[in-house]
């Protein structure tokens, strides 16, 4: 009997790991199609599919450095990034160079933390789980270094 019983208690914690693996599965694609949208949405001039991905709190960012070396941040939120997709700036991207690399750098209940390579720039995303949907609260970014550019 005492056989019996660790048998079933193995295969119920088989069974658990199993639906905690799909879920977590499911969440990183959930995730990774969330960046998605706000990628494809920014090179599709798409602001519906750029804004089905963004919390409406969202809070995007860049340090900026000007010339004598004072630093900054540059800050832009939901609406704004959304109006600007809607000018269609990011069509002007051949399809060819449109690149849209998403990695998933950590991922913990509800919050992600997303690396997106971008053609012209790197966004550092974090997104959360809110009601079942995964969007992007933060995202920190930077401009790629020209080819002639020097600096890091």
């Amino acid at each position: 009997m005492r056989y019996f019983g660790a048998i079933i208690f193995a295969l119920i914690v088989a069974a658990g790991m199993n639906v905690y693996a799909q879920t977590a599965d499911a969440d990183r694609e959930a995730i990774k199609r969330t960046a998605l949208n706000y990628a494809e949405g920014w090179y599709e001039g798409n602001s519906d599919k750029m804004e089905s991905a963004l919390s409406p709190d969202l809070a995007k960012r860049i340090v900026r450095t000007n010339e004598r070396g004072q630093s900054g941040l540059g800050q832009m939120t939901a609406m704004a990034l959304v109006q600007g997709t809607r000018t269609g700036s990011g069509k002007q991207t051949p399809a060819a160079e449109q690149q849209k690399d998403v990695t998933i750098l950590d991922v913990l209940g509800g919050a992600a933390t997303v690396k997106l390579e971008m053609r012209d720039w790197v966004d550092y995303m974090h997104i959360g789980k809110f009601n079942g949907k995964w969007l992007i609260i933060n995202v920190l970014w930077e401009m790629k270094p020209k080819k002639n550019d020097k600096k890091n």
